[in-house]
């Protein structure tokens, strides 16, 4: 299985006054429990995420990387001051006593897990942020001594198509050629100052694989009234399986070879409606916790879900703005830690991502820029077949990181 997710955040015109984080970051004691705040706040954000997405296109396929999208509005609140930075700071989830300079520990601290981590035999997951910046702004030298690996020059205003380029080279560079010419022409022009980026890659396979020779094309029901034929992967074998009466489904999960990371699917009753919207407003971080830390037994089943490829584009700026990021898009966004230079502010935020579930695991990838019930148990074994609309995520065990989260709605979308 394999899934990329890459984040950007454009910004146009010029840029405010501060110190680095505090008039003395000295004064700020780390504390040990930094780490695990930044992954309740990262969860937290992720199902609020979700739950805006699917209010734009209720109706359609939902495929994202929620923690890219995270990741790159992390590097702006590193950046951010004033309201700005209060907003993103409420929107991002962190913790009120979580001051910057524990919040920068911990995300240090989990970059250099992760890359010790990267290309295990198990397998590959790689998240790179980073700030493109225009020669002519002038960073703040501490931002440069905490953040100098994700900073990096690039001549937008006298090159911005190159630019532009470079930046889409990256972005294919670190997704395995998954997400190509990302951004679109025009997406950098003259005045773009600064570019946050997150580009992450996951690649996988099922612990237990599904045999090519038993996939099957059989029907999919989209709706009470409208069915599509699409192929079925088809397996038997042990699983951990559960009915959720408070998320209204019954949850099988898929592990990945070295069962650090998972796919959780999210199956609602096929006469409930409205189930898969149910299920997304439902998905607390409490709730999720309860499912993925629950040791339940694991139980033969029938497992049949479809092999499938999706691809997404989405404008995410109202989509952020309903979370509250406050003026990140207005003339007033306030980036006065990273440059004392004025006027920096967020044009526009999208997002693309792309997905491939087959026997051997799934392929994912994706993008985003801001720039300028109760049924009743089955009979043993169980039988979980997946042909109506579902719910799905891939989860990282170790950190109660989403990586990836979706809705598959219709084969035909």
């Amino acid at each position: 299985m394999l899934k990329i997710g890459a984040l950007i955040f454009l910004i146009s015109s010029t840029l405010v006054n501060s110190q680095c984080f505090y008039k003395d970051d000295s004064s700020k004691k780390l504390s040990p429990e930094s780490r695990m705040s930044l992954y309740r706040g990262q969860l937290e954000f992720t199902l609020h995420l979700f739950n805006e997405i699917n209010k734009k296109v209720p109706d359609d396929n939902i495929f994202f990387s929620p923690f890219s999208v995270y990741h790159a509005l992390l590097l702006g609140y590193f950046g951010a001051g004033g309201q700005t930075e209060q907003s993103l700071k409420r929107s991002l989830k962190i913790a009120d006593k979580m001051d910057k300079i524990n919040l920068m520990t911990a995300y240090k601290v989990d970059k250099t897990s992760r890359a010790m981590n990267n290309n295990s035999d198990s397998y590959e997951f790689t998240s790179v942020n980073k700030m493109f910046v225009d020669r002519g702004l002038h960073v703040r030298q501490c931002m440069l001594d905490v953040l100098g690996a994700e900073i990096e020059a690039l001549n937008f205003q006298g090159q911005p198509g190159e630019s532009r380029e470079y930046i889409n080279d990256w972005v294919s560079s670190v997704t395995k050629n998954n997400i190509k010419d990302f951004l679109p022409p025009r997406a950098i022009t003259e005045i773009t100052r600064l570019v946050l980026t997150n580009a992450a890659y996951f690649k996988g396979l099922w612990a237990s694989k599904f045999l090519p020779e038993r996939t099957k094309k059989e029907p999919f029901f989209v709706s009470e009234s409208r069915q599509t034929l699409t192929h079925f992967m088809k397996q038997k074998g042990i699983f951990h399986y559960m009915v959720n009466d408070d998320l209204g489904a019954q949850i099988l999960e898929l592990p990945y070879k070295g069962n650090d990371i998972s796919m959780y699917i999210f199956l609602p009753p096929y006469s409930m409606k409205e189930g898969v919207t149910n299920i997304i407003a439902n998905l607390t971080p409490e709730r999720l916790a309860a499912v993925v830390e629950e040791s339940f037994m694991g139980r033969e089943v029938v497992v049949e879900i479809p092999k499938f490829t999706m691809e997404r584009s989405l404008s995410i700026k109202s989509v952020l703005e309903g979370l509250g990021v406050g003026d990140l898009f207005n003339s007033s966004a306030d980036f006065s830690t990273l440059t004392e230079d004025h006027g920096i502010r967020f044009d526009d935020a999208i997002h693309q991502a792309k997905i491939q579930v087959d026997e051997e695991g799934t392929v994912a990838a994706a993008a985003t820029a801001i720039f300028g019930f109760r049924s009743s148990r089955p009979a043993e074994p169980s039988v979980f077949i997946a042909n109506f609309p579902f719910v799905y995520i891939i989860y990282e065990r170790p950190t109660n990181s989403v990586l990836f989260m979706g809705v598959y709605r219709d084969p035909k979308k």
